[in-house]
């Protein structure tokens, strides 16, 4: 059972599962929302299709409704920008790197279409990314749900970038019982891409955070730099590259290379977290 985005990690994991067990075997559960639009839907369909592989889909902007996510979202983005109504189109911008303490803002798009960013305290900050998990998490009950009625498991889609850094939440796209690209570099999920065949609307898609309703890309969300630098600067931090040797290749400076190794090793610390198990406490201890 794979939760298809239209995007080309969810799109690889498919198509590996379909090759492996065969296309009738894996279901391609599309689960579009409001914020996001419908053409990650319309992408996954396209997907399914091109693999031969049956298809559900599942809106769940009402079941989020339900839940209060864009009730609790909304009221977070009030604290930064009073006068907000439902319906502007937003996003959660962080800053550049710099090596000093990275904050975020909130961009606002009014109906003329003028754009305003300010910068969100950490208490509505917090408040808006706890409403906006409830996608996440609720996209993985449904995934559940449908493993359980079909006695399948469910695979996870997060690369290497997002699982060795922490970009996915807990209990949500982090959760899985098999997760086959996780030790995949972006770069090498997009050439397997290529090789399995994609669609090439997918092969190419550039990825998204699928959580707001202006374009975001991951890095100006989370990482900072664009995949195939994350790629290169992990690589390079883990297999002890100089920052002044891995600068040309990366197309940065080797001072904003040290500044990217600190903050792939402070995300790691601070992420750790999302991939412990549970504790359990002995009570005779």
């Amino acid at each position: 059972m794979v939760a298809v985005s239209g995007g080309v990690d969810s799109g690889v994991v498919a198509a590996l599962c379909a090759r492996a067990l065969g296309p009738k075997r894996v279901l391609c559960l599309r689960m579009p929302e409001r914020d996001a639009g419908d053409e990650s839907s319309r992408l996954a369909l396209e997907l399914a299709r091109a693999l031969g592989a049956p298809t559900v889909e599942e809106p769940i902007t009402d079941v989020l409704a339900a839940l209060g996510c864009y009730r609790r979202r909304d009221e977070a983005i009030r604290e930064v920008f009073p006068e907000y109504e439902p319906g502007w189109r937003h996003k959660l911008v962080r800053s550049e790197p710099t090596g000093g303490v990275i904050f975020f803002a909130l961009v606002v798009e009014r109906p003329d279409g003028t754009q305003e960013r300010r910068r969100m305290p950490p208490d509505a900050y917090r408040a808006l990314i706890s409403a906006t998990n409830m996608k996440q998490r609720v996209r993985k009950l449904l995934e559940y749900t449908w493993a359980d009625r079909l006695g399948y498991a469910v695979v996870g889609t997060a690369n290497l970038l997002e699982h060795d850094q922490g970009f996915f939440v807990k209990g949500g796209d982090g959760l899985a019982d098999v997760k086959p690209i996780a030790r995949l570099y972006k770069s090498e999920v997009y050439a397997l891409a290529r090789a399995l065949g994609l669609p090439d609307a997918i092969a190419g898609r550039a990825p998204t955070t699928e959580t707001f309703s202006l374009p975001q890309g991951q890095d100006e969300f989370y990482f900072g730099h664009p995949p195939e630098r994350m790629d290169l600067l992990i690589h390079g931090r883990d297999s002890g590259v100089p920052a002044a040797e891995l600068a040309a290749s990366a197309g940065i400076g080797a001072e904003d290379v040290e500044i990217a190794y600190g903050e792939i090793d402070r995300r790691r610390v601070a992420t750790e977290y999302l991939h412990a198990p549970p504790v359990i406490l002995d009570p005779g201890a």
